[in-house]
């Protein structure tokens, strides 16, 4: 298995490609819906892609800095594999907030709190001298 940097270059990588998905969509959207920039109203389905694109990146610059701080200073794997869960949450968030009750967003929301909270402790223990 690569080391803890590789493997969080590896989560940064699919989440960078996740948020681009997620701006791509927006995109799409605006073309199909015909919703002009700099507007972000006009159709639901649109306004739910462009909040869900808004709050993955709102979260991006939280779980980077966690997850880099984790990686460097605690060490081993599993930096990554919280990693992997952040990842996870958006995924689920972007697929529960794409539907009309956007209360489906909330597993997704909350799983990824959980995630970047355990990136949070993590690095706090590796700065501490605690690690893998």
């Amino acid at each position: 298995m690569p080391d803890g940097n590789h493997l969080a270059a590896i989560d940064t990588l699919i989440a960078v490609l996740l948020t681009l998905f997620a701006a791509g969509r927006v995109g799409m959207l605006r073309g199909k819906l015909g919703i002009q920039a700099p507007a972000t109203i006009g159709h639901p389905g649109f306004e739910r892609a462009f909040r869900m694109h808004v709050n993955t990146v709102e979260n991006l610059v939280l779980f980077l800095p966690l997850l880099w701080l984790a990686a460097l200073f605690y060490g081993g794997q599993l930096p990554f594999w919280v990693g992997l869960v952040w990842i996870a949450s958006r995924v689920i968030y972007m697929l529960g907030y794409a539907q009309e009750n956007t209360n489906r967003r909330a597993p997704g929301a909350l799983l990824g709190v959980i995630a970047l909270a355990g990136l949070g402790l993590l690095a706090i223990l590796g700065l501490s001298g605690i690690q893998a």
